[in-house]
């Protein structure tokens, strides 16, 4: 009597003998399996040319998509060092607000840009970026412990902006003093017309980096 052996056996069998089919070569090509990608019977020795060519496909994929975020990632580090430079050349603090939300639009390439700032010394308190802040905007930015990434939900912050009434998509970036936990003092906001610009699906990271750059840059603004 021949005992049956279930699959779980024949594949422990060929776990523990891997040489089997070196030692029985001829088998690789009688045995037939069924493939997926043309339904005929295929030999042994087809079938595992047919899985090495899906696993080296799916490398493939994965190494495009590998080079497109390197891609991505040295674009966005060039555009970022063409906003610092800009940020290094101005000489007057009272410049730097509009050096830096003009530069960030044309190095990023972004439609609308402002900030507004608070706690700043006296002989600020009269500039375009300390006016219109209210005690709800300064809440909201109190309460942002990253920057919001997304729709346009009718933010006061965006009215500073000024072509508010188009925005559909934005960025909102809380602005603090360097190495403090403390309240904002202030927002820097990005904005654009097109809904996909910004989603709640972008990564942040990147943008903490331009929040905390321009909280240093700004720095010298406060009382």
């Amino acid at each position: 009597m021949i005992a049956s052996l279930d699959s779980a056996a024949v594949l422990q069998y060929l776990t523990d003998h891997p040489h089997f089919f070196e030692e029985h070569a001829s088998l690789l090509g009688d045995v037939k399996l069924s493939s997926p990608l043309t339904g005929r019977a295929v030999s042994l020795q087809e079938r595992q040319m047919e899985v090495m060519r899906d696993k080296y496909k799916a490398l493939e994929l994965r190494m495009a998509e590998l080079a497109r975020h390197a891609k991505e990632n040295e674009t966005i580090a060039g555009r970022f060092h063409t906003w610092t430079q800009a940020l290094l050349q101005v000489r007057e603090d009272g410049a730097m607000p509009r050096v830096l939300a003009d530069s960030l639009k044309s190095s990023f390439h972004v439609p609308q840009a402002t900030l507004r700032l608070w706690q700043t010394r006296a002989e600020h308190e009269d500039q375009w970026f300390t006016a219109g802040a209210s005690d709800d905007a300064r809440l909201f930015a109190n309460s942002l412990q990253a920057p919001y990434c997304g729709a346009n939900n009718d933010f006061e912050a965006v009215r500073w902006l000024e072509d508010a009434g188009h925005i559909q998509s934005t960025v909102i970036i809380p602005l603090r003093k360097p190495g403090s936990k403390s309240g904002a003092f202030g927002l820097l906001i990005l904005g654009s017309p097109d809904s996909e610009r910004f989603t709640s699906l972008m990564a942040t990271d990147f943008l903490v980096h331009i929040g905390e750059t321009a909280s240093t840059a700004l720095a010298p603004l406060l009382a």
